[in-house]
């Protein structure tokens, strides 16, 4: 890949990690479900008015947003609350091996020797950090990891689903999820209009990087570069996110570093690069000699 897009996507990849940092930072002031609901109304507002969909697709839009709106997307933000940046990053990484396992299960696709270690290697590593004394407590580790198969069955949603263009379907979905965190919100949380009023630079810069820098910039390098390059050259770079995020998390946050972190989040990572990296054969170099 050339550089001229390399650093574009090296720089998408450090807005996603950083992604966890910020939203760790931002429930200290708000509620999570506040924030992801100030959250997917900025990008509903920035992006929906400029990219309209057709009629029939609002009913695919409106299920997509169940899946990675309210359970992916929400439920990642109310399990990081509680959770340290890095083995929450980790834990959500297991979207991938999920959506190995959905598409084996439902789309009959062959799974294969070297993605079978993938998915081994994937569930040992969350295994031995359960081990460690990073992973949080049950509940959020629990909503960590249904928000990883929340975003693996987005992803066979939108393999299967209709064409939309990527912004159209980040607007629309953040459109129709917005009532369902605010339910949420209404229902769990309290003095929201108070937090609203005394929310500082943490709060409402939490809401406005998640929406705009995440949601927005990243995502809109990120899908430039799969409509120049082959997928499973791009793809595999999303790796760096929970090791960025993992050493944000130490530097930042003040995170701590064990055996099981270090030697889980290894084998999670590893695993998910089996799955994710495809290896082709070099064609043979022709024989100049004999021509």
């Amino acid at each position: 890949m050339p550089l001229r897009d390399l650093l574009p996507g090296l720089f998408a990849i450090a807005l996603w990690a950083l992604n966890i940092i910020v939203i760790k930072v931002g429930v200290t002031e708000m509620p999570p479900l506040m924030l992801t609901t100030l959250r997917f109304m900025l990008v509903a507002v920035l992006l929906v008015p400029f990219h309209p969909v057709a009629r029939h697709q609002l009913p695919f839009l409106l299920l997509l947003s169940l899946t990675f709106g309210s359970m992916h997307f929400a439920l990642m933000i109310i399990g990081l609350e509680q959770a340290e940046a890095g083995t929450g990053a980790l834990l959500v990484q297991m979207g991938t091996p999920f959506a190995t396992l959905l598409a084996v299960i439902f789309l009959r696709e062959r799974l294969g020797l070297k993605r079978l270690v993938g998915l081994l290697m994937s569930f040992a590593g969350v295994a031995i950090l359960a081990g460690g004394p990073s992973l949080p407590a049950p509940l959020p580790t629990a909503l960590l990891l249904t928000s990883a198969m929340g975003w693996a069955i987005s992803q066979l949603l939108i393999k299967r689903g209709p064409n939309i263009a990527p912004m159209a379907l980040a607007g629309w979905v953040a459109l129709f999820t917005v009532p369902q965190v605010a339910l949420g919100s209404w229902w769990f949380e309290d003095h929201q209009w108070q937090i609203i009023q005394s929310a500082g630079i943490k709060g409402w810069g939490a809401v406005v990087y998640t929406a705009v820098m995440s949601s927005i910039v990243a995502y809109g390098l990120w899908f430039g570069l799969l409509r120049r390059h082959d997928v499973n050259r791009v793809v595999p770079m999303t790796l760096l996110v929970p090791v960025l995020a993992v050493i944000l998390g130490i530097l930042l946050l003040g995170d701590g570093t064990d055996v099981y972190k270090l030697g889980g989040g290894g084998m999670v990572v590893a695993g998910v690069g089996l799955i994710v990296i495809r290896w082709r054969r070099r064609r043979p170099e022709p024989d100049t000699a004999r021509s």
